[in-house]
């Protein structure tokens, strides 16, 4: 594919434009920092979000939205999931039918609960339905820049789209597998936030490898049960977009949300996790949108639940396990 727009020059989407570039001809990576993209333009690395990796010449930074989408064929969104409407809604003058729409961005609306491709669809159908697929699995943006071998999952209902899509991206380090469960790739890849915040405070409260287990194994569970009111497929969760990305996320040393996990299990305050840091921990924020569309859909999910009076009403790491450990008794 000769032109690509990757639209978010945060870590993941650094990584991605360094990725895509063994492949594609130019790549223009919208930056929303100004002075962070003129120091891209200079240095060729993002010390703000990607550190230690330099950007190929075949990627033109900008600020631009219409210089970035200008000519694109593909349209890449990288975005925090609480700017991804407002940022489509201005791109929209410039986007075409023809164009392809690929969402890298994992998590739930707030108010609407909707998924990424859904917030897409609802942002652009009043122009024209788009051509739209998801990717999602187990990366850290870090280990994607180092060019270490990374598997991943394409989705569509369109299987055309998630062919050429898996065609453009994969390369020897980049692995993509198509599937057709666009609802449970995005839940999968959503949810499963929630859960390594969950994974972080067993850790910071100083818990053993008996209690990780446990929690991703009935947190798996209840993303499926969610995953599976939703319409998604029980199948999908079993892969790299539900099992993989859960145990890289809440297991993995470069986790974000895993990390404010480990701080509030220490003792700190979500106020105090989250004044120093630059990235988006999407789980903070996917808890509320997750145990709203579960009580919606009447999906039991006590490990969100607890996870929600944890970081919205005030329970301790230690009253939020032992309120998980003390249920009523049940069968698996």
């Amino acid at each position: 594919m000769k032109n690509v727009a990757i639209i978010g020059a945060g870590g993941w989407g650094t990584a991605l434009a360094i990725a895509l570039a063994r492949k594609a001809g130019t790549i223009r990576l919208w930056v929303f920092e100004p002075d962070l993209c003129e120091s891209l333009r200079k240095t060729r690395v993002n010390d703000l979000y990607l550190p230690g990796f330099r950007i190929p010449e075949n990627v033109e930074p900008t600020s631009d939205l219409s210089a970035a989408l200008a000519g694109a064929e593909m349209i890449l969104s990288v975005l925090p999931s609480h700017h991804l409407r407002g940022l489509y809604q201005q791109m929209l003058p410039w986007l075409e039918p023809h164009q392809i729409f690929v969402s890298a961005t994992k998590g739930l609306e707030n108010n609407s609960l909707l998924r990424m491709s859904q917030v897409i669809e609802e942002s652009l159908q009043a122009k024209f339905q788009p051509k739209l697929a998801v990717i999602s699995g187990p990366t850290f943006s870090k280990e994607v820049a180092q060019g270490q071998p990374a598997a991943l999952v394409v989705a569509s209902s369109d299987e055309s789209l998630a062919l050429l899509v898996q065609r453009e991206f994969s390369h020897s380090a980049f692995r993509l597998y198509t599937n057709n469960d666009v609802v449970g790739v995005e839940l999968g890849g959503a949810v499963k936030n929630v859960i390594a915040i969950a994974a972080g405070v067993c850790d910071g409260l100083g818990m053993g490898a008996n209690a990780i287990a446990a929690l991703i194994t009935r947190g798996l569970s209840e993303i499926t049960r969610l995953a599976c009111a939703c319409g998604g497929r029980r199948e999908t969760m079993a892969g790299l977009a539900g099992l993989g990305d859960l145990v890289l996320t809440c297991t993995g040393g470069l986790s974000r949300n895993r990390t404010v996990g480990v701080k509030l299990g220490e003792g700190q305050s979500l106020t105090e996790i989250l004044k120093p840091m630059r990235m988006v921990a999407e789980g903070i924020n996917t808890t509320a949108a997750t145990l709203q569309l579960a009580r919606q859909k009447g999906v039991e999910m006590p490990i969100t639940e607890q996870m929600h009076a944890l970081l919205y009403h005030n329970c301790s790491p230690q009253d939020a396990v032992r309120n998980l450990m003390e249920r009523s008794l049940k069968a698996e």
